[in-house]
C-alpha cells in the first residue's frame, strides 16, 4: 500500500501546511529534532511496550524516527506501518528505513483518519505528536480504532498546555511585545495544543469508542542547544514551534528585535549540560 484517499476538505488546512514550508523545516532539521525529542520518545516507547512479533501503527510518523524504533522493537516477525500526510516527510522516512535495512516497516502517505487499513490486525496504535491535527478528532479516533484487535492498545504523546511548556512559552513571551497582536486562538482547534485539555482528550476517546482512557503527565528536559550555544538556541526558537510559524508570516526585518529579545530570554537557561527548558506532555492510553 503506497497511499490513501482523503475525503475532500477533510483536514485540508493541516495537509497543506505539512506539505509546504513545515515539511522543509522538519526534513532539514530531522536529526536535531530526533535528538530534541529523544527523552519523550523513550518515555512513550516504554509506556507503549511494543514486543517482538506485534503489528503496530505509527500515526504522524513524520521523518521516521519513531517508526524506526518501533520496527526494531517488534522485530522481523512483527510489522510497523507509519501514516503521515506529508509527502516530503514520508519520503525521508522511507529513505531512513532503507538505510537502516528494516524490511518489516512501510510508510503510507495520506490522512490517518482515512487510512483504509484492514480491521482487527493491529496490536498497538502509537503516536508522538501526530494526533492533534484532525478537524474532527472523534471521527478520526473512531476510524483509527478499527484496525486494532479487540483489546489492542493506544499510546500517544501529546503536549500539555502552553503555559506548562517553557520550551514553547519562554521564546514566545519574549517576542510577544514585538510582534503584531494575534487574534484569540481556539484552544481546541487543530494544532500542537489541541489535546492539552485532559478532560476533553478523555472525552474524545470515550466518544470514539475507546475503553479505559487515561492520562499520565511527564515533564522532560528539552535540550535545544549545547552549553554556550545561545545563538544556535535562538535560531532554533525562531524556526520551530508557534513562534517560528508567526515569524514566517512577518517581514524579515521584523525578526531582528525579536531575535535579540529571544536570545536574552534563553540566556539564563544556559548550563554546563546545555540550554535546557522543560517540555510537558500527556501520555494518553486506552484500549480498543
Amino acid at each position: 500500500m503506497t497511499g490513501t484517499s482523503t475525503p475532500e476538505g477533510a483536514n485540508a488546512a493541516q495537509i497543506a501546511y505539512w506539505n509546504d514550508r513545515a515539511a522543509v523545516t522538519w526534513t532539514t532539521m530531522q536529526e536535531r529534532l530526533d535528538a530534541l525529542f529523544a527523552p519523550i520518545t523513550a518515555v512513550a516507547l516504554q509506556a507503549a511496550a511494543p514486543t517482538p512479533g506485534e503489528h503496530v501503527i505509527d500515526v504522524g510518523c513524520g521523518c521516521g524516527g519513531t517508526l524506526i524504533e518501533l520496527a526494531r522493537l517488534v522485530g522481523p516477525n512483527g510489522r510497523a506501518i507509519g501514516l503521515d500526510v506529508s509527502g516530503p516527510m514520508s519520503a525521508r522516512a522511507r529513505e531512513r528505513l532503507a538505510q537502516a535495512g528494516l524490511t518489516n516497516a512501510q510508510v503510507i502517505t495520506g490522512d490517518a483518519s482515512a487510512h483504509g487499513l484492514p480491521a482487527g490486525q493491529t496490536d498497538l496504535l502509537f503516536s508522538r505528536f501526530g494526533v492533534m491535527f484532525f478537524d474532527d478528532p472523534v471521527a478520526a479516533f473512531t476510524s483509527l480504532r478499527k484496525p486494532l484487535r479487540p483489546g489492542g492498545r493506544l499510546l500517544c504523546a501529546v503536549w500539555r498546555p502552553f503555559a506548562d511548556n517553557p520550551w514553547f512559552r519562554v521564546p514566545m513571551e519574549a517576542a510577544r511585545p514585538l510582534i503584531p497582536p494575534q487574534p484569540p486562538v481556539d484552544p481546541h482547534a487543530p494544532g500542537p495544543f489541541a489535546f492539552a485539555d485532559g478532560d476533553r482528550t478523555l472525552g474524545i476517546l470515550t466518544s470514539a469508542g475507546w475503553q479505559g482512557a487515561a492520562l499520565v503527565r511527564h515533564d522532560v528536559p528539552m535540550r535545544i542547544a549545547a552549553a554556550g550555544a545561545v545563538e544556535e538556541a535562538t535560531d532554533f526558537a525562531l524556526t520551530m514551534g508557534p513562534l517560528g510559524r508567526l515569524l514566517r508570516e512577518m517581514p524579515a526585518d521584523a525578526a531582528v528585535p525579536v531575535r535579540e529579545a529571544v536570545r536574552q530570554a534563553l540566556q539564563p537557561y544556559d548550563s554546563p549540560d546545555g540550554i535546557i527548558l522543560t517540555g510537558s506532555i500527556w501520555l494518553v492510553s486506552a484500549r480498543a
